[in-house]
């Protein structure tokens, strides 16, 4: 997996803040850029899919263990 550029801890946050939190660090970050979000909403699974297929960003990596999601995303 390439390098993570930025990251963004969305842990606690419920829908659509994970969602809105990453749409504001990617705002910020450069076409290319690497970014890894961690979430505790169950939501997010098909959240970030979904994002992903409506933004153009590249969906690199999905994990989930327990309790947390993580979710790398690569800037289109």
């Amino acid at each position: 997996m390439q390098d993570i550029d930025k990251e963004l801890d969305a842990r606690g946050l419920v829908c659509p803040l994970p969602i809105l939190r990453t749409k504001q660090s990617l705002a910020m970050m450069s076409s290319g850029q690497i970014l890894r979000i961690t979430t505790t909403d169950k939501g997010s699974v098909i959240d970030f899919q979904v994002f992903a297929e409506q933004t153009g960003h590249e969906l690199l990596f999905m994990s989930q263990d327990a309790h947390e999601f993580v979710f790398v995303l690569k800037k289109r």
